[in-house]
Parts: C-alpha cells; sequence; structure tokens
C-alpha cells in the first residue's frame, strides 16, 4: 500500500549550456506562435505547437540540463494488458494497483531507487505534473488495494514511490491505459510516453495487432525510441508462432532493434502477484542497462536525439502554418483596405465632378445668388460685381443657410451609400474565406454601423466649420475684412463649397462645373474678395480637409472588421525556420 505523504513543488532550472540555450530560443518562438484564424488543418497545427512545447518541457530540455540523471523508462500500453501487474512483478512487491476495474491506473506511479529520489523531488521532468511523495506499506497486501485509489481528479499529479528494489539508475512509470475510456488518461498516457527515455510497451497475445498500440510504437520509431515490447498472457502453446508474428511486424515497421519480452499465460498468486521469475528477462535486462553508464547514456542520447529530429521537423510544419495564418490575415485585411479605399474615392470624385450641384443643393444655390440678372453681374467689371452682391448679400444670411444644409444632405447621402456598399462588398469577401467566416461568426456587418448617418452629418458640419474659419484667416487684413464682411462669412462659405464641389481638373483651372455657370459664380465671388490665387489656396485645403474628413469616417466603418483581426494574437514576425535550422544541427551533434 502507497501513504501519501504530501506535495512538493519545486521548479529546478540550471546554467544554460549552448545547446540548452537553443532550445530556449525556440521554445520562445514557439511558444509566442498561436494560429487564431480558422483554416483547415489548423486544429491539428495547434495540437502540433502544444504537443511540441510538451515535448520540450517534459523531456527534452530536462534530459538536455541533466544528461547525467537516470533513465526514465515509462510502462505503457493497452486497456487490461497487464502493465500494472507487470510492474509489481518486477519490483517484486504490490506497490500499483492491479485488477479487473479499469481503469486501475489513474494516477502515474513513478517508481526509483531511494538513493535517486533527488532526480525526481523537484520538477526536472514533467513540471506540469505536481508532485506527491508517497511510501510503500511494509505489510503485504493484495495487488487489488496497492497503490493509489482511482481518482478522476488525480491525472494531474505524479505519485513519487522510492523502493531499493528498483535498480538505480533507472525509474519505473507506470503509466494509464493508451486506449483508456478517460480522455484526460488517454491523454496522460501520451504526454508521459513522449517523456520517456525508453518504453516498456505492453500488449497482448490477443491484441498485440490493434491499432492503437501500433500507431504510438510508428512515433516511437520514427523518433528512434528505444523500446521494449513485452508479449503477455502468451499461452505456452502459442508463444513460438505469437512470437514470431510479432518480431516480423516490428521488422516491418522499422522496429527490428526493439528488444521483445515474452511473459507466459500463469495464475496469479493470492496477493495477485506473477510468480517470482515469469518477469525475469525483462527484469534482468533493465538490472544491466541500469548497471551500465555508457549503456544508459547511449538510450539517453540516442531518444534525445531523436526527439529533436521529429520536433525540427515540426517546427517546419508549425512555420509553414503561421505563413498561412499571415497570408489569410494579408488577405482579409487587403479586402477591407481595397473596399473602403474604393468606397473613398467614389466619394470624392462625387464631390468634384458637379453631381452634388444637381437637385436640391443647385435649387438653393439659385435662390441664394437670385436670378438671371445677377449671372449677368458676372460679366460687369469686378468693382460693380462686388458693389452689386455686397447690396444682395446684407441683411440674408438665411438662403447661404440652406445652401450649407443642401449640401450637407447630398454629402451624407453619398457617404452612407459608399459606407454601406463597402461593408456589404467586404462581408461578402469575408464569408467567402473560412477564416473570414469564423471571425464574423453571427455578427451582421453588411451594412453601416449604428449611428453612423449621424456621425456622417456631424462630420460634414465641421467640415463646413473649417471652411468658415478658412475664410475668417483669410480675410484677416483690413481691405479684404470688409469685403468679406460685407458678402458674409456664410455666404462665402457657400461660394466655396460650390467651387470645391465642381472642380474636375485640379487646382490649377478651377474647371466649370455644371448648371449654367454655377461654379463661376462662385469662383469670380470669391475672387473679387480673396483675389485669385488665394482662392486656390482655399480650395486646395477645403478640399484636403473634405478627403481627411471622409477617411476618418471610413476608418471607423472599416476597423469593424480589423479589430475582429486584431483582436486574435497571431504571434506575427515570429519565423520558426531559424529555429528548425539549429534544431536540426543539435540533433545532428547530439
Amino acid at each position: 500500500m502507497i501513504l501519501v505523504t504530501h506535495h512538493e513543488p519545486d521548479p529546478n532550472r540550471e546554467d544554460l549550456t549552448p545547446a540548452v540555450r537553443t532550445l530556449e530560443d525556440a521554445r520562445e518562438a514557439l511558444a509566442a506562435t498561436t494560429l487564431p484564424l480558422e483554416l483547415p488543418g489548423a486544429d491539428a497545427d495547434r495540437r502540433r505547437i502544444k504537443e511540441t512545447l510538451a515535448q520540450l518541457d517534459d523531456y527534452i530540455l530536462p534530459r538536455y540540463r541533466s544528461l547525467d540523471a537516470p533513465l526514465l523508462a515509462v510502462v505503457g500500453g493497452s486497456t487490461g494488458a497487464g502493465k500494472s501487474t507487470l510492474v509489481n512483478a518486477l519490483v517484486g512487491w504490490p506497490v500499483t494497483r492491479a485488477g479487473a476495474i479499469r481503469p486501475t491506473t489513474r494516477q502515474p506511479i513513478l517508481l526509483h531507487h531511494p538513493e535517486d529520489a533527488e532526480w525526481f523531488r523537484g520538477q526536472r521532468i514533467l513540471p506540469g505534473l505536481g508532485r506527491i511523495h508517497a511510501t510503500v506499506s511494509q505489510e503485504p497486501m493484495p495487488a487489488s488495494q496497492a497503490g493509489a485509489s482511482p481518482d478522476a481528479q488525480a491525472v494531474s499529479s505524479l505519485v513519487l514511490v522510492g523502493h531499493p528494489n528498483v535498480p538505480r539508475g533507472i525509474a519505473l512509470l507506470d503509466a494509464p491505459d493508451v486506449d483508456s475510456i478517460s480522455d484526460d488518461n488517454r491523454r496522460l498516457a501520451g504526454q508521459l510516453l513522449a517523456a520517456a527515455d525508453l518504453w516498456v510497451f505492453v500488449t497482448t497475445a490477443n491484441r498485440y495487432a490493434d491499432a492503437v498500440p501500433w500507431r504510438l510504437l510508428l512515433d516511437a520509431a520514427s523518433r528512434d525510441i528505444t523500446v521494449a515490447v513485452v508479449l503477455d498472457r502468451v499461452p505456452a502453446e502459442a508463444e513460438e508462432e505469437v512470437r514470431t508474428d510479432l518480431q516480423a511486424m516490428l521488422h516491418r515497421q522499422g522496429l527490428g532493434a526493439a528488444q521483445l519480452f515474452v511473459v507466459r499465460e500463469t495464475t496469479l498468486d493470492a496477493m495477485g502477484m506473477l510468480p517470482a521469475d515469469a518477469a525475469s528477462e525483462l527484469q534482468a535486462w533493465l538490472s544491466e542497462l541500469a548497471a551500465d553508464a555508457a549503456a544508459r547514456s547511449g538510450v539517453a542520447r540516442r531518444t534525445l536525439n531523436g526527439a529533436v529530429k521529429a520536433i525540427s521537423s515540426r517546427f517546419e510544419e508549425i512555420a509553414a502554418a503561421a505563413a498561412e495564418q499571415d497570408a489569410a490575415d494579408r488577405q482579409l485585411r487587403t479586402a477591407c483596405t481595397d473596399e473602403y479605399g474604393a468606397a473613398l474615392s467614389r466619394i470624392l470624385e462625387a464631390t468634384k465632378d458637379g453631381a452634388l450641384l444637381r437637385g436640391e443643393v443647385l435649387a438653393r444655390w439659385q435662390d441664394f445668388v437670385g436670378t438671371g440678372e445677377f449671372f449677368r453681374a458676372v460679366e460687369q467689371n469686378i468693382g460693380r460685381f462686388r458693389d452689386r452682391v455686397s447690396a444682395f448679400f446684407r441683411g440674408e444670411p438665411a438662403p447661404a443657410i440652406k445652401v450649407e444644409t443642401a449640401i450637407e444632405t447630398g454629402l451624407q447621402a453619398v457617404i452612407l451609400d459608399e459606407a454601406a456598399n463597402a461593408a456589404e462588398n467586404v462581408d461578402r469577401r469575408w464569408r467567402a474565406d473560412p477564416a473570414g467566416r469564423q471571425l464574423l461568426g453571427t455578427d451582421d456587418l453588411a451594412g453601416t454601423s449604428p449611428g453612423f448617418d449621424a456621425r456622417a452629418a456631424a462630420a460634414i458640419r465641421a467640415w463646413q466649420e473649417g471652411l468658415m474659419d478658412l475664410i475668417r484667416t483669410q480675410g484677416q487684413g483690413k481691405r479684404t475684412q470688409a469685403r468679406w464682411l460685407s458678402f458674409g462669412v456664410n455666404g462665402l462659405g457657400a461660394a466655396l463649397m460650390v467651387v470645391v464641389f465642381s472642380m474636375t481638373a485640379g487646382l490649377t483651372g478651377l474647371e466649370i462645373g455644371i448648371a449654367g455657370g454655377t461654379a463661376v459664380v462662385g469662383q469670380r465671388l470669391l475672387e473679387a474678395v480673396f483675389g485669385e490665387d488665394a482662392v486656390r489656396r482655399l480650395a486646395h485645403q477645403a478640399r484636403e480637409d473634405l478627403h481627411t474628413t471622409c477617411q476618418r469616417l471610413l476608418d471607423g466603418e472599416r476597423g469593424r472588421f480589423l479589430d475582429k483581426l486584431d483582436g486574435m494574437q497571431s504571434g506575427d514576425g515570429v519565423d520558426l525556420h531559424p529555429h528548425a535550422t539549429s534544431l536540426r544541427r543539435l540533433a545532428g551533434a547530439a
């Protein structure tokens, strides 16, 4: 019986050697790599990252830091294969629970020689698992009652047991079933096997060809792990046939160097123990290995070399997956940039080709400047033109306000329409992409955001107010001030807007817009107050400010999409390829 005494987490780090520094750098880069976008195969790649980090933390880094530590032999296999019974036989005492109730091994038990306790007391290996120190009862008891009681919540801890019958220089870890009905048990079994220097893989005469054990054995072959296969409960009359068949399978799958041990079918004693000599061959092999420092070092280095080679390949695969994520991210961002950029271009085009001066805006402008008699005044000398306009504007601010309001309404309609079109197009393009579909989920972004119409109207009014400030600033001189005061700031502002919205050829010519000289009237009015060069500067600044205003409005709408991408931490900028190369070199030197 094992008596639990206490938990003792004890993180342990030693000085970094060049090899460990290479591994630490690679681990840091891998930990910074996430694959947030739902691309095909992304789930498998995320699991690959998690498993590789676990392999580094649980085995590779600890072994590189402590090459002379005892070997860890993990005893694993299928449900009911007799792993715990075999471990009890190797120790010669019921130290781990065996029986017919499945699963019997939930909490992994690590058996070591008492003088090797220092190697396992801290968190050197399997740092993610807690430590429970235990002792073995001196009173014999049935194997069905030995060890820790099955506990579904105990799979996050490792029970440490010192026993003098375990050879010094090697530790045995009784692992849960690799095909357990418990998901947690299966995951833990895989984690423990990945942390092993060598595997003692237990199967039976009836199940040695099962798929699950062979998947793990093939993984061992790919990583060049030292494997001992125990064929358990073999009827004497079938031993030769089964042994020959299993050896042939091992050779075909690249595991010809695996040690093969046979435990014949036999009756357990009253304590649930195998006869003393049932596992003697395996026991002798482990003892010889434990006693030979050079052999132990060879096993550790071979397994370590294979593990590093395996993770170097994983780094390449993960780097490729990260590159796919970056490409998908760029593609989704490009969809936003393209569609909202096109929307901005269409808005600005509509503000300079005269289109906004039709309809209501034109009617309000004509109300403002008067009848055809006013237009004819444009043809007269500039002094008379100024006098007539001054007389017209005094005391009449309301018509200019109506022009501003009509321009605000027309411009707002264009902005709302183009922003909605851009949102619909981005939404369509994102939903055609698996990553975009995942980011959008059930959110409906195929339209403008709530309150956008009010924000657009406020932005336009702010732009119009900015034009008034430009006019006030431009009219600071005393002579000019008298002129613009007589015309009114709102009247001059309305004229500037009309000029801005009728510019089809840039600022060099202030080309005529539409509607029978509409732009000419506004241009001449402004020139009468400020002069031709000043009008060019005013129009240029007004258009730049309008561009900025529209850009900010659309940037806010585009941000609804980009925020979803920005919220996904993708580890952008982390390149794993150099680390994969360094790991391959390290494996070659191991």
